[in-house]
């Protein structure tokens, strides 16, 4: 019964063989493609086999021409976890956290599962037990390990393997943007580039926040949370209906975010990990929001500090509270011209992206490290 199932999901896919993979990587979604792409790049480079299973139909990847990587589209929801959960493989590495404790299961045939960071934020940051039955994880900076160390003791589970790559989607992003064309005719560009869930800024401020920057007759880029479309849709309906007949709001739904991170002035966010990007990639003020952050639905929760990434906001952003929103100008305005905040966006980009230019070679070179010391101990 059990292979007959097996067989309806997987079907009869002449690109699948048992026992035969070594390396699989798993993209839930396109907005992780300039994850996955440098590493996909260095393992080609080394000619070393990949199967990389995707459940974006549209991923990027099938416009490659890789010679040793085999890319396939698995589905979405059931079809895509009943694939993924009778795997076979050395490792199989992957963005999405919560193995064991959402519909991805550990599968009897992965020897070794391996987990990259999608932003360069704690780790700890994940909803509870988002990393904790991983093999390995893949980090942007030395400044994460201590705490994924703490929770391990706390929660008496197994020893992970901590390895400091750096950064794959800013590296990309890091080329990317000496490509972005100069925008004529530059209107001063504010990006409202929020997380998700109820203590998030769209949902904390929504009009609020809008309305008194409206006024200033500047460009508004609004830029929801991917998630934030899957699962509160009627919050945003309900914004974009009331803003429709506003010239100077833009909403931005691209998979990715570089040309509205080039084009603005100033970010309002709240605990979304953008704000680490967009400090350091253009080094430009940030406002935040995060009071409103439930620490209770996190791994961070277990800890006795709030998480590192809040200690470095505080320290180079401007945080907002309702009281200041008539004074909003007056705050970007201070907040641009900080130069002590500029020097901490520096601090905080030394800190948390290491061996930048580095993140594909230095993952593969794990990877490909690790493999042998499976194959050795087998």
């Amino acid at each position: 019964m059990i292979i007959k199932i097996k067989y309806f999901f997987i079907g009869n896919n002449k690109n699948y063989s048992n026992n035969q993979n070594e390396y699989v990587i798993y993209n839930e979604g396109i907005q992780y493609w300039n994850v996955f792409k440098p590493i996909l790049d260095a393992f080609e480079k080394k000619e070393k086999k990949v199967l990389y299973l995707t459940s974006a139909k549209d991923d990027p990847v099938f416009k490659e021409q890789y010679k040793f990587i085999s890319a396939e589209y698995i589905g979405t929801g059931n079809r895509a976890f009943a694939r993924l959960n009778f795997l076979e493989a050395d490792i199989c590495l992957m963005t999405t956290p919560g193995i064991e404790v959402f519909q991805i299961k550990r599968s009897k045939g992965v020897k070794h599962y391996s987990h990259i960071l999608h932003d360069t934020g704690d780790a700890t940051c994940y909803r509870l037990f988002g990393i904790d039955w991983f093999d390995s994880i893949l980090l942007s900076g030395t400044y994460q390990i201590s705490d994924i160390r703490k929770l391990e003791k706390i929660r008496s589970t197994k020893h992970k393997e901590l390895e400091v790559v750096g950064s794959t989607y800013l590296d990309i992003y890091n080329e990317k943007i000496r490509k972005v064309p100069v925008e004529k005719n530059h209107i001063f560009t504010v990006l409202i580039s929020p997380s998700w869930g109820p203590g998030s800024l769209l949902n904390i401020f929504g009009e609020k926040l809008i309305n008194p920057l409206l006024d200033t007759g500047w460009k508004i880029i609004i830029r929801p949370h991917p998630q934030s479309k899957k699962n509160e849709g009627e919050m945003l309906l309900r914004l974009e209906e009331k803003y429709k007949n506003s010239k100077n709001i833009i909403w931005d739904y691209n998979p990715e975010n570089i040309i509205s991170l080039a084009r603005a002035d100033v970010m309002f966010s709240d605990f979304s990990g953008i704000i680490f990007d967009y400090i350091f990639l253009f080094n430009k003020p940030v406002i935040y929001s995060n009071a409103y952050f439930n620490i209770k639905m996190y791994d961070a929760a277990d800890l006795d500090h709030i998480p590192k990434k809040f200690e470095m906001i505080k320290l180079f952003g401007t945080e907002l509270k309702k009281d200041d929103l008539e004074n909003i100008v007056d705050i970007i305005k201070n907040a641009s011209e900080n130069e002590k905040l500029t020097a901490a966006r520096k601090t905080a980009k030394e800190t948390a992206w290491q061996y930048i230019g580095e993140s594909g070679e230095r993952s593969v070179d794990f990877l490909v490290l690790t493999k042998e010391r499976i194959k050795a101990s087998c």
